[in-house]
């Protein structure tokens, strides 16, 4: 699957239903006959929605851990505390289950945000306020990231 690109605005109604953007919904096309997953994030206070072919991807690295070893199962636990199995209906909406939007204290308006193969499900003013630059020096932080990428033929260096 190529990468996703956008974000995306939208809002929630009182069942708790966002319709998917056109443009995502068409970037998904290819994998929504297979379904997504919807999880809690692991670092922020938002939802990741994972097409079903990329959480087989990540269950596969899980699965790798050693059960044996109690960090490990306390994460395995943690990691897929309230996920959840959902699709995207005929008519292009996605039903948020009230125990996730519970956590990612989603109101009315909602933002869809591309995160390379997944899409991240925010609260706008959360979503805004993550992205805030006075928090996090994004230069500082790009540096410190991608410090050790060294792809020439992409023009990074």
């Amino acid at each position: 699957m190529n990468a996703l690109i956008g974000t995306y605005e939208c809002k929630v109604d009182a069942k708790g239903r966002l319709l998917m953007p056109a443009p995502l919904k068409k970037q998904l096309a290819a994998v929504l006959q297979d379904g997504f997953v919807l999880k809690r994030s692991v670092f922020q206070p938002c939802l990741e929605l994972y097409p079903m072919a990329e959480w087989n991807l990540m269950m596969q690295k899980i699965n790798k851990l050693n059960k044996f070893v109690k960090k490990n199962n306390d994460f395995i636990r943690r990691f897929t505390a309230g996920v959840k199995v959902v699709e995207i209906d005929n008519l292009g909406r996605l039903l948020v289950p009230k125990d996730l939007t519970a956590f990612a204290q989603i109101s009315k308006d909602v933002v869809l945000s591309s995160a390379v193969h997944i899409v991240e499900i925010w609260d706008k003013d959360l979503y805004e306020k993550a992205i805030d630059d006075s928090v996090v020096d994004f230069a500082d932080l790009a540096e410190d990231v991608m410090v050790n990428v060294n792809d020439d033929d992409h023009g990074l260096s």
